[in-house]
């Protein structure tokens, strides 16, 4: 479910306002993006089947670690997946960040999500800054984070 999202409500666009996720992880557990508010924040639609999305999940891992200190928070959205094979993979990575469930494709609908893997660069007011559609690479990575990097 997204909350504000959709006609009249906040594009995701570069110097928006990202529209606030209201999901379910694939765990179960509540969620709310507007709770990571003040920190930086990284949207990543991922899914196992998709190859650059795989290829980049140690690299988010890693940056998760690497940005410690400034509170990066990194949120996935399992975007055209099943939820088993999503789970194994996050297990066998080790991903310790929330994985959000989007049955009804609205969180990719309300991110105009073009393709997979599709990351978006949330500053600390809730503005997005920055959007990558493809892999990430480590440059990539450093020079977006720049523009949300407290």
């Amino acid at each position: 479910m997204v909350v504000n999202a959709g006609r009249g409500g906040p594009k995701a666009a570069v110097g928006d306002p990202a529209p606030d996720i209201v999901a379910t992880t694939l765990d179960g557990a509540p969620f709310r993006l507007a709770d990571l508010r003040g920190r930086p924040v990284i949207v990543n639609f991922w899914g196992p089947s998709c190859v650059p999305c795989r290829d980049e999940f140690p690299l988010l891992a890693a940056k998760v670690a690497a940005h410690s200190d400034d509170g990066l928070a990194v949120v996935g959205v399992l975007t055209d997946d099943p939820v088993q094979p999503a789970k194994d993979f996050i297990a066998d990575y080790g991903a310790t960040w929330p994985n959000l469930l989007d049955p009804d494709k609205a969180l990719k609908a309300a991110y105009r999500v073009a393709g997979r893997p599709q990351t978006y660069f949330i500053d600390k007011d809730g503005v997005i800054r920055s959007i990558q559609i493809g892999e990430l690479t480590d440059k990539d990575f450093e020079r977006q984070y720049q523009k949300i990097a407290p």
